[in-house]
């Protein structure tokens, strides 16, 4: 693992870490705040998963989530959203290849040989942020925007007992029914569909539903509204009695200045979560 760069932030520290990724077989980059409370022993560890077209950078510098994570004493992981380099396959649309892995381990050539980003997100980088960072892993808790919304909510629902607490912006919430979400499975995953129900929030939400509180922000004005299917999820929620907040926050758009403006919000729900032992 090599640091690529360190900046004093909020009285701790924002880096931006590479390592070569068994998983992904490339280079991986991740971005990593630790609170000042990190010099004195292990903190609590919250991700923030990305959406289509983002790096490890745009929630790193547009969120606006370290003020309010150096104010909890929380550490923040900002992961990739896929592989990358000349080797990795990628397509000329911004909805699939590099910047759009949809947090799920391909199986469909070319894909396979490096779009696992499932086995990246939930064992590889979990394990050596574990090893490398003064992190409480015996408290996570997890987020995301979009495509990263996605990732966040099925994660969590497929993980029992890794994370304290979910949250998202505008997910993607029923990718099996959407545009976002059929043309990356089908061809990440092949035309099973039975495979990509496991990576479905609102299928996972009527089976298994999540072992914690979970909150869900959209903005009414979201341009792709229609695409995130957030009504399906609502309902699955419902259905399943999960005990979960979901938000339609009037006139926002789909944009980091939506996340931005609730990150606080965010944040403050999962601290709850993450000191409630």
């Amino acid at each position: 693992m090599q640091k690529v760069s360190e900046s004093k932030c909020f009285g701790g520290t924002q880096a931006v870490y590479t390592h070569a990724s068994t998983s992904c077989q490339c280079d991986m980059t991740f971005g990593l705040f630790l609170p000042a409370e990190a010099q004195d022993g292990p903190v609590p560890l919250l991700w923030f998963l990305s959406g289509l077209t983002c790096t490890h950078e745009n929630a790193m510098t547009k969120a606006g989530a370290q003020a309010w994570a150096a104010e909890q004493g929380i550490a923040l992981v900002f992961p990739d959203t896929s592989p990358r380099g000349g080797d990795v396959a990628d397509d000329d649309a911004f909805d699939l290849g590099q910047g759009a892995g949809f947090y799920v381990n391909a199986t469909q050539a070319p894909w396979s040989a490096h779009f696992r980003m499932w086995d990246y997100i939930a064992s590889e980088l979990p394990e050596l942020l574990a090893e490398a960072f003064s992190l409480d892993m015996e408290r996570q808790a997890i987020t995301g925007h979009s495509m990263g919304g996605h990732g966040a909510l099925t994660l969590a629902m497929s993980l029992p007992g890794r994370f304290k607490s979910v949250s998202a912006f505008a997910p993607i919430s029923n990718p099996i029914a959407s545009d976002w979400g059929q043309k990356q499975f089908s061809a990440y995953l092949g035309d099973d569909r039975d495979t990509w129900q496991a990576h479905d929030a609102s299928y996972l939400m009527t089976q298994q539903g999540f072992d914690g509180p979970m909150l869900i922000d959209v903005g009414t004005d979201d341009q792709f509204i229609d695409l995130l299917r957030i009504d399906v999820l609502a309902e699955a929620i419902a259905r399943k009695r999960q005990p979960a907040t979901l938000r339609l926050q009037p006139d926002y758009d789909h944009s980091f200045f939506f996340v931005s403006t609730y990150m606080e919000d965010h944040i403050s729900f999962h601290a709850e979560a993450l000191y409630a032992d």
